[in-house]
């Protein structure tokens, strides 16, 4: 254990301490190069070491380094949400900003009860979630979100909130926009005011892309009864999918939008809300006031780096990266998966967000964690994880899963680098 004044997350674990990095390489102080194969937690979307980014975030800081968005404006934040609104789907057109991602679903939670209550519909307060998705670890994300390990140590403090099976639940890819028609009739849909979910579930499911006709069925049923439909696009945001937001992938629009993560390529933690016209007439016609808001929202310095990030995706061309390399590192992943067929069951996902499904029976020997121990001894760091999967009979399996998901900037030589060591990694966890 480190002698060092950090409370970190896991006094057990040994934390190397990274002195440098680049591309897609992390360099600890003691010489040891590990390839950043997860992006930190799928954030660090545009590699380390960017000049525009952090130069852009050192002339912000000596400009302004900080005005409180209670009181002013910046021209940073002015560019920031533009660039952000011209990505989102038409329809979404003002941008709300906070810090991380847990941050932004509570907006959008409140941004939906706001919109209610000046419509004259007070009696709508209940938020819709599933099962194996995340949106945080804040209390109100907590209580809507769908991990069951990270709830079950706070859930008497959390509030009641109403969720749909997951969509490894049943071998019908509909189940959850079937269950959600039967919870607007036995709750009402006057006491329903959100749904919020991944439609593209990331670390709770790894990679996992839902039926699109599910997730149309599921936003028609939310406009048919007036429920704010939330996408929670925090991981998969701008770019990770291979498209500018994973909603374009089945041709939903949300009416909350909430980002994250990528939105500054990691350099600066940012968040947001990205709102669809009616509700911001809405509040600004019942007020003009939405009565929520944090001491760093749209930190100017924050704000620099995500107008720098997000002219760096244009300016690079980032999706065409995206599609080439996603492509390079499926195949390989698949190939991989061929040559360890008892311990990889399935490669899924989209763009450069792929996952490796990993056999049940690895559950008994520490699961993805401890393959991905595995993989670090070997200078690769991925992102390890879990759900549980039912049968029709209602047993429940613990899968494990490994997210793979590089900066959205790599290399074909990184690709290579990668595919290398996981298979290194893969014949040390089976010899």
């Amino acid at each position: 254990m480190s002698d060092s004044a950090v409370f970190h997350r896991d006094f057990g674990a040994d934390y190397p301490l990274i002195a440098s990095a680049q591309g897609s390489y992390l360099y600890a102080e003691d010489g040891t190069e590990y390839l950043d194969g997860s992006s930190g937690a799928v954030a660090a979307n545009l590699g380390h070491g960017v000049t525009e980014i952090a130069d852009a975030m050192h002339e912000q800081a000596l400009r302004v380094g900080f005005a409180h968005t209670l009181r002013f404006e910046t021209a940073a934040l002015r560019d920031a949400a533009a660039r952000i609104q011209s990505l989102a789907p038409k329809g979404l057109t003002r941008v709300f900003f906070a810090s991380g991602g847990s941050e932004a679903n509570e907006s959008a939670f409140k941004l939906a009860r706001q919109y209610h209550l000046s419509r004259g519909e007070g009696s709508r307060h209940l938020v819709i979630g599933m099962w194996d998705n995340y949106h945080g670890n804040t209390l109100g994300a907590l209580a809507v979100g769908g991990d069951a390990s990270r709830r079950q140590h706070y859930a008497p403090m959390l509030p009641r909130s109403l969720r749909l099976p997951s969509w490894r639940d049943s071998v019908d890819p509909m189940a959850p926009a079937i269950a959600l028609e039967k919870l607007v009739r036995s709750e009402g849909a006057e006491n329903i005011s959100a749904l919020i979910l991944e439609p593209f579930v990331g670390s709770q499911l790894g990679a996992f892309e839902p039926e699109h006709e599910a997730l149309r069925r599921i936003a028609e049923t939310c406009r048919a009864h007036g429920i704010v439909l939330i996408a929670d696009e925090v991981m998969t945001g701008f770019g990770r999918c291979g498209t500018n937001f994973a909603v374009e992938r089945s041709g939903i629009v949300p009416d909350l939008m909430t980002f994250g993560k990528g939105v500054t390529g990691g350099y600066a933690p940012l968040s947001g809300v990205i709102v669809s016209e009616p509700i911001v007439q809405e509040i600004r016609d019942s007020g003009g006031v939405f009565h929520h808001g944090y001491t760093y929202s749209g930190h100017p310095v924050a704000a620099a780096a995500a107008a720098a990030a997000l002219r760096f995706y244009s300016e690079h061309d980032v999706l065409a990266n995206v599609a080439l390399r996603g492509a390079e590192l499926r195949s390989g992943l698949e190939e991989t998966a061929a040559r360890y067929p008892e311990v990889v069951t399935e490669v899924r996902g989209a763009g450069l967000l792929l996952a490796l499904e990993l056999s049940p029976a690895l559950t008994s020997r520490g699961g993805a964690n401890a393959l991905n121990r595995e993989a670090m001894a070997r200078g690769l760091v991925l992102y390890p994880g879990a759900s549980t999967r039912a049968d029709s009979k209602g047993n429940t399996t613990v899968v494990p899963h490994l997210l793979v998901a590089p900066p959205l900037t790599a290399t074909p030589e990184e690709i290579a680098e990668l595919l290398s060591r996981l298979d290194r990694a893969l014949r040390a966890h089976t010899d």
